[in-house]
């Protein structure tokens, strides 16, 4: 296969050796590795997000990791712009961009293009947010129906992100996401994608998350916290949705143990990797699915 007009995109569950696996097929292929993880942008929290260890640094060349700060809001649409710019360059110097992730919604953006919605005031965010939290997702769900009936067939009941995301943006713009998304134009052909999504089966994946977290803490993950703390990042700031911020801050509050921290962080990881495969099985059904069992012969397939 001719990869020098491709673009390969590596998706998956958190944990799943999505990174692992881009390294290997980087050196196979002449390629280079760009981030497509929300959370991995941030600088000041390596370990907590996971991103690539200095020594894979070294080996191969990788893009958009840890150069925001996490006082910064960052947005989609910046690391689109960000992103486009690196696969132009990155094909310049006659490599493949290899885009790997675990954010949905940046490859949504890449394959089919950005919405262009005007800014939810935070007020307006916080809200909404705010009702679902207190009605549960059954009854916002159907709230969210009234008001925006085209997003029925389109949005799964238990979708909690992109339920917000329609309210609000029907709530305050009074124009249907479904209307929003037809606006949209690619940036990139289809058929320059190569889309390999990762499925580890669930009980091995629960494993690695496990053994993960127990990793993280021996990293240093209490002392990234504390230091991030100290920074005083606004509440409403994206980088404190980063899972292991809340639990370890109550461990340095003295308001649960480290053993009940661990477990806490791992039972996020397993729910927001749930959370990961429902949003892939109702928005990359295209996509090659590949056993970590046979990333042996994927590689083989993409020399």
């Amino acid at each position: 296969m001719d990869l020098k007009s491709k673009i390969i995109l590596i998706a998956g569950p958190t944990a799943c050796g999505k990174s692992n696996f881009a390294l290997k097929l980087s050196k196979k292929i002449k390629g280079e590795i760009v981030n497509a993880d929300s959370m991995q942008v941030y600088k000041q929290l390596q370990i907590l997000t996971a991103r690539p260890q200095k020594k894979d640094l070294k080996k191969i060349k990788h893009h958009l990791y840890g150069f925001c700060d996490v006082r910064k809001n960052y947005s989609t649409g910046e690391w689109l712009k960000l992103l486009l710019k690196k696969i132009k360059d990155i094909r310049k110097r006659k490599k493949v961009p290899i885009i790997v992730g675990g954010t949905g919604l940046y490859f949504k953006a890449l394959t089919d293009g950005l919405v262009k919605i005007p800014n939810i005031p935070i007020q307006v965010r916080n809200k909404i947010r705010l009702m679902q939290t207190k009605l549960g997702q059954k009854k916002f769900y159907n709230r969210l129906l009234k008001l925006d009936p085209l997003i029925k067939n389109t949005i799964e009941k238990n979708d909690v992100q992109r339920s917000i995301r329609a309210y609000e943006i029907k709530n305050y713009t009074k124009i249907s996401i479904i209307k929003w998304f037809k606006k949209t134009k690619k940036y990139i052909s289809s058929d320059e994608f190569i889309k390999i999504y990762i499925d580890y089966p669930r009980e091995s994946l629960i494993k690695r998350i496990n053994l993960r977290v127990d990793d993280m803490f021996a990293e240093g993950a209490v002392e990234e916290v504390r230091l991030f703390n100290k920074l005083k990042v606004k509440k409403e700031n994206s980088s404190n949705k980063v899972i292991g911020i809340k639990e370890i801050s109550n461990f340095l509050n003295k308001k649960c143990s480290l053993d009940q921290t661990k477990e806490l962080i791992a039972i996020k990881t397993r729910q927001y990797a749930k959370r990961q495969a429902t949003w892939a099985r109702g928005q990359m059904g295209s996509w090659e699915k590949i056993n970590p069992k046979n990333l042996g012969l994927a590689l083989k397939k993409l020399k």
